[in-house]
């Protein structure tokens, strides 16, 4: 009788132990709880202003933001980076214009257009990345003169500003006019892609990540536009490619043109240097072989611009010769480069 009272009063103390230990552990999880729910921890994990990206859902522009989400270089330099994917290019500038988005990305030409027709949109350089013609391995062509009557496909449409360029390259070297003397394809940048490849063209203007895709195919170089640009007196180092603001959004968030910027040179920085930080973007790269892959690292490297502003000067040549190549169709009512075009980037 004695042993079994001795073992009911152990298995008491045992259960009222047990009890004990868990309203302890329930007190730490309660106080951990409310100090993860109290105003200064909030502060550090949510009190970011958070930048909402509009991009192209397919677009190389999700290289960059994918680095910067992935390394928290957004976080680094002050903000929280949100990318909402779109089907194309028009509906990421819809979203911008109708305030679904505060970042989209294109060219400045067609931000200064919007510029000057009242848009306050602000440009912060993004890539210099530019495209070029490409020919069959086997063409005999030297020059672009040597494509004279034949086919040349053009992603872009009639005012692609490579194209523009590179008609202005064969009239001042040549004093050939590659529009009049050449029939050109107009079409989707995977139509031009496809032409070139199967030799339904002599040469091909395409975006630079379909360029390198055809190179790494077998295709050839026959000019940049980075050596057309140089020859016509331009600055081949102007990015043309670059991420779109609202001011009305910057005087909100004056900080953020900068902090972009930053976490913009650091995910380049990383993706310059170290080929391992690609790896984990090969799935989204659409590259169907080793040599496609590498082409698109190593023109994405080259299209790299240099760090610091916008040279306006250089800006303001260039611009003036796509107003006298492209005309209205291209700036609008734009006659020269719009005034706080480019964002001040500490």
């Amino acid at each position: 009788m004695h042993r079994q009272q001795t073992a009911v009063s152990k298995i008491r103390r045992f259960l009222a132990g047990r009890t004990h230990r868990r309203r302890i552990l329930g007190g730490l999880l309660c106080a951990g709880l409310a100090l993860a729910l109290s105003p200064a921890t909030r502060a550090s994990a949510s009190d970011l202003p958070v930048l909402r990206a509009a991009v192209l859902k397919i677009g190389t522009v999700n290289w960059e933001l994918d680095t910067i989400n992935r390394n928290g270089f957004d976080t680094e330099n002050g903000f929280e980076l949100s990318v909402v994917p779109y089907a194309d290019n028009g509906a990421t500038r819809v979203a911008l214009e109708g305030g679904e988005a505060d970042l989209a990305v294109a060219d400045w030409i067609w931000v200064a257009r919007q510029r000057a027709a009242g848009k306050d949109y602000v440009f912060v350089p993004y890539s210099r990345a530019v495209g070029g013609l490409v020919v069959p391995g086997d063409s005999t062509a030297t020059t672009l003169k040597d494509l004279r009557g034949q086919k040349i496909g053009i992603a872009g449409g009639p005012v692609d500003k490579s194209w523009l360029i590179l008609q202005a390259y064969a009239q001042k070297e040549y004093g050939f006019d590659l529009a009049a003397e050449t029939e050109q394809v107009f079409g989707a940048p995977p139509l031009i892609f496809k032409a070139g490849l199967g030799g339904d063209t002599a040469g091909a203007i395409n975006f630079w990540h379909f360029l390198a895709k055809m190179k790494a195919a077998g295709m050839r170089e026959l000019i940049s536009v980075e050596t057309a640009a140089t020859a016509l007196g331009l600055d081949p180092d102007i990015p043309l490619l670059g991420y779109v603001l609202k001011e009305s959004y910057l005087r909100e968030n004056p900080q953020m043109a900068s902090a972009l910027y930053g976490a913009s040179r650091a995910a380049k920085d990383l993706l310059a240097r170290d080929d391992a930080a690609w790896e984990v973007l090969r799935p989204r790269m659409n590259a169907k072989s080793d040599a496609a892959f590498e082409a698109l690292r190593r023109d994405f490297r080259a299209g790299i611009p240099a760090p610091g502003n916008v040279d306006e000067d250089g800006a303001a040549t260039f611009f003036s010769l796509m107003v006298s190549l492209g005309g209205e169709k291209l700036v609008g009512g734009a006659r020269e480069l719009p005034p706080g075009l480019f964002a001040e980037l500490e």
